[in-house]
C-alpha cells in the first residue's frame, strides 16, 4: 500500500469515527463544513483523496486537528513524530510545500506546520471558525501575510499572530524561498 493509500484509508476510518462520536449526520457535517454530502461519503468510503482545503474544513467542523483525521499515533505524555512521518499536504513544481509536523488537542486542535514558499508563489485560506489563531515564525526570506486584504511583511526572524476567522493568505514576493513555522489553534467543536 502506498503512503497515499494509507492516508486515504486512515482519513476514511477516522472521519467516520469522529463524525459518529460527535453525533453528526452526513448532512449535518456537510452543512457545518461547507462541503457536499457526496464528498463526505466519498471520503468515508476511501474513494477520493480530498484537497487540503476540504480536509481543513472538515477538521474544523469536527473540532479536531488534521493530525487526528490522518491517524497519527499518540502516546499519553510525549509523542515524537519522526521526520519521515511529517505529512506533505501540498507542493508545487517550483518547490513550494507545506508539511503538517505534529498536532494535538489542547483543548481544541493544536497543529504545528512547516512551510516553504518559492519566489512568486502563495497560498490562500478560507476563514476558520471564530477563536482560531495562527502563529507564524519566519526562518528564511520575507513572507507577505495578507489578512482581510491588508498586507503585512514578516521578515526573517520575525513572528506574527492573528485570529484566522477572516480570509487570509501567505505570499512570497521576494527572490529567495520563504521558510516558516506555523502553529494553528482551533477551538473545540460546540
Amino acid at each position: 500500500m502506498t503512503d497515499l493509500d494509507h492516508l486515504t484509508q486512515s482519513l476514511a476510518r477516522n472521519l467516520k469515527r469522529w463524525r459518529t462520536e460527535r453525533g453528526f449526520t452526513l448532512d449535518g457535517l456537510a452543512a457545518r463544513a461547507g462541503v457536499s454530502r457526496g464528498m463526505i461519503i466519498q471520503i468515508e468510503q476511501a474513494r477520493t483523496n480530498p484537497s487540503v482545503g476540504t480536509t481543513v474544513k472538515i477538521a474544523d467542523a469536527l473540532g479536531v486537528s488534521i493530525t487526528r483525521l490522518l491517524d497519527f499515533d499518540e502516546t499519553p505524555k510525549v509523542r515524537l513524530v519522526p521526520a519521515e512521518r511529517a505529512v506533505r499536504m501540498w507542493s508545487t513544481e517550483a518547490g513550494s510545500s507545506t508539511y503538517l509536523l505534529a498536532g494535538t488537542q489542547a483543548p481544541g486542535p493544536l497543529e504545528l506546520w512547516s512551510w516553504r514558499l518559492m519566489p512568486g508563489e502563495g497560498s490562500s485560506s478560507d476563514p476558520h471558525p471564530s477563536g482560531t489563531f495562527e502563529l507564524i515564525h519566519v526562518t528564511a526570506g520575507e513572507l507577505t501575510l495578507i489578512v482581510e486584504g491588508a498586507e503585512h511583511p514578516v521578515p526573517t526572524g520575525a513572528s506574527a499572530t492573528f485570529e484566522a476567522n477572516a480570509p487570509h493568505s501567505y505570499r512570497n514576493d521576494g527572490a529567495e524561498p520563504v521558510e516558516m513555522t506555523m502553529v494553528i489553534s482551533v477551538p473545540p467543536a460546540r
